[in-house]
């Protein structure tokens, strides 16, 4: 039976097995409606892989376009946290898995895309903010407070107008 890497960059599966090891059932099961684009609910414990399960997709789909020079511009991905959740979410299912990879890469003399990944949240500074609206991350994680603020607004609803995945 297949564990549903295959369906990824060697890349991004090679990270996987490295650094997670065997897919969970909820990741296995989860991937092929995820891949095929479809809306999914993986309905499963804490800490059985959901989260991880949409950011391999999102990633593996960004690190291909950028490896192919498509890599467009704009928020392609929002993910939406709970605020106690987001450090750990964004730790451990985003920022450390990209740098892991964005050095395999290096290691194996290849290239690897600039991915940007922005937060958004009652703390940021304004300042900050305003550098979104201009250089837009690829990833945008955000609260469900900020996410209301962001459709509020005409602005926020510019920087969401691309958004083709939606992580909750």
């Amino acid at each position: 039976m297949s564990d549903g890497l295959e369906s990824f960059l060697p890349l991004v599966a090679a990270w996987f097995r490295s650094n997670v090891g065997e897919p969970s059932p909820p990741q296995v099961k989860g991937w092929p409606a995820i891949l095929r684009g479809e809306n999914t609910l993986i309905a499963a414990p804490t800490g059985s892989g959901k989260t991880l399960a949409a950011f391999m997709v999102t990633l593996d789909r960004l690190i291909r376009a950028g490896l192919k020079g498509e890599l467009e511009e704009g928020v392609d991905t929002l993910y939406v946290s709970p605020l106690k959740a987001l450090v750990n979410d964004i730790q451990k299912n985003l920022q450390l898995p990209l740098a892991e990879m964005s050095k395999m890469s290096v290691a194996a003399g290849e290239k690897f895309p600039e991915l940007r990944v922005g937060l958004r949240t009652g703390d940021t500074p304004p300042a900050e903010r305003q550098r979104m609206l201009r250089h837009p991350p690829h990833i945008l994680v955000t609260t469900p407070e900020s996410l209301y603020l962001l459709l509020c607004s005409a602005k926020g609803q510019v920087l969401l107008g691309n958004v083709k995945t939606i992580i909750v």
